[in-house]
């Protein structure tokens, strides 16, 4: 047995919130309380945390890890390194140079509010990078991509190309398209751009898990594969070669509604497994960073309210199988109008397995009230207002932007709600950071220095770093399953944090340790 004593342990156990010390058999913690109370017993090792403030692990129950995985090995359009269109174009040249013929080139994180052209780049923005290669790139927020000529031609998406349901394919005003693709039009790229394969995709795993365990993270919720790649199997090679945190996955539903094969059994979703399947993920609509997002008024200034991208027979036929298979239903609603058609939809439902709604950029105080007395369970990224500012005051105007992720609001109705990141959906240079949200959520004040802080009602949507804290760590665990994880708690699993500095009082923290199941990885 391992003593730890001489801490500032914030448990985020309700029942007893703060201690000194644990003790630590194995993989789990056996005793939690203050100095003066610690057993006698013959420890193995004493460790003297030197009165740092310790933490539970951070649970980051949404997330693309995959996607975070391979966006690493690609051109990153992000500030510092690139802050506009021209740098970008020269980015793109440089990688050319490497690049073997019909290779192709790939980028992801820009936000036109960053580029100090203001606007979108398009297809012939790339071509200037390169034009006889295909050329893509993913806005931060996943939900556009934007394509070289080289790359429509190859995709064969041209004039008389007609939009897909829940998508639509940018036309100049001869009716070609621009490269820009928004929302379901983006997904008629990724078929035609070689995977990696298994073995690579893998090793770019254990590295993400290393970068996560850096921050922090203990265990992650992958809501969906935005490829349609099944990435079960690359986890489970990926645990077997050193990836530590536990995985909850969803399913995107769109991917296999009409496979009369896809199943989930029990076995892949029973709780303790590191790995395990919950359920299904479908996309209710768009972004408000793409004014994508489905809205019951009209974008400031527009006659556009947004996009729907899901069908009432994909949300039925996905209703249907979490009924029968008894798993969970992750739902993307971020626009006031969809989340509005997701509660009332889900409200009605008597005995349905776990609902979580993704996002709630927006939601309407009787949304909140029917949700909390549902108990349906929102998970909610406070670094969207923190890091993509620019995108939501141009397209929402400033008091619409401050009305934004309400989280004070929803936690007082009595929603359960969780932080989470969407890494890499967000335009920040390290968007898995727990710091960075946590920090959002209890100032929302942007990194430009723009106070979201009070509505224009004068409502104070500030939470307090604590409650961030517990929203990060034990309410995440309840959604994913993870009952012994997110608490510092006898029965629970060893998986904390140590920090150089005290997050409750001071500023600019950082984490020295990470420890998972009773090992320090970190």
């Amino acid at each position: 047995m391992i003593l730890y004593y001489n801490g500032k342990i914030s448990t985020c156990d309700r029942k007893h919130p703060y201690a000194q010390a644990m003790i630590v058999d194995g993989r789990c913690i056996v005793w939690v309380g203050n100095d003066e109370n610690i057993p006698e017993n013959e420890y193995s090792k004493k460790i003297d945390l030197g009165g740092r403030r310790v933490l539970p692990g951070f649970i980051d129950n949404h997330m693309h890890p995959v996607t975070f995985a391979e966006y690493n090995k690609q051109i990153s359009i992000l500030p510092p390194d690139i802050m506009s269109i021209e740098q970008l174009i020269e980015a793109i040249q440089k990688v050319r140079e490497t690049t073997a013929p019909g290779e192709w080139i790939q980028g992801w994180g820009f936000d036109e509010g960053k580029l100090a052209e203001g606007r979108t780049p398009n297809r012939y923005d790339l071509d200037q990078g390169a034009s006889d290669v295909p050329v893509s790139i993913v806005r931060a927020c996943q939900h556009i991509r934007v394509v070289n000529s080289k790359a429509l031609e190859i995709c064969g998406i041209d004039a008389h190309t007609p939009d897909p349901e829940g998508g639509q394919i940018d036309r100049d005003e001869k009716g070609e398209p621009t490269g820009i693709l928004r929302e379901n039009a983006r997904l008629l790229v990724p078929p035609f751009i070689p995977k990696a394969d298994g073995a690579e995709t893998v090793n770019m795993l254990v590295d993400l898990g290393n970068l996560l365990a850096s921050q922090g993270i203990v265990a992650i919720g992958d809501l969906g594969s935005l490829d349609g790649t099944d990435n079960y199997e690359r986890y489970r090679k990926a645990i077997t070669q050193g990836f530590r945190q536990d995985v909850a996955m969803y399913c995107m539903w769109e991917d296999y509604k009409d496979d009369p094969d896809f199943h989930i059994t029990p076995e892949q979703m029973a709780e303790g497994q590191q790995l395990r399947i919950c359920g299904l993920k479908i996309l209710g609509d768009g972004t408000f960073s793409g004014r994508t997002a489905w809205m019951e008024e009209p974008y400031p200034g527009t006659d556009e309210y947004g996009m729907s991208t899901c069908s009432d027979e994909l949300l039925e036929s996905a209703i249907d199988f979490c009924k029968k298979h008894h798993c969970q239903l992750a739902l993307h609603a971020m626009g006031r109008r969809t989340i509005r058609r997701f509660v009332d939809r889900l409200a009605a439902e008597e005995n349905f397995p776990h609902v979580r709604m993704e996002h709630v950029t927006d939601p309407a105080p009787e949304s909140i009230a029917k949700a909390a007395k549902a108990g349906i369970a929102w998970s909610t990224q406070p670094i969207f207002l923190y890091s993509e500012i620019e995108s939501y005051l141009a397209n929402l105007a400033e008091d619409w932007t401050r009305r934004c992720y309400p989280i004070r609001s929803i936690l007082e109705a009595g929603v359960p709600l969780s932080l989470s990141t969407d890494s890499p959906a967000t335009a920040w240079a390290t968007p898995s950071d727990p710091l960075v949200s946590i920090k959002a959520a209890a100032t929302r004040v942007a990194y430009d220095g723009t106070d979201c802080s009070k509505t224009a009602d004068g409502r104070d949507e500030r939470i307090d770093v604590e409650t961030a804290i517990r929203l990060y760590t034990s309410e995440a665990a309840k959604t994913l399953g993870l009952h012994d994880l997110g608490r510092i708690a006898a029965g629970c699993r060893a998986s904390f944090v140590v920090l150089d500095k005290d997050i409750l009082t001071e500023d600019d923290v950082h984490i020295i340790a990470t420890y998972i199941n009773g090992e320090r990885v970190v």
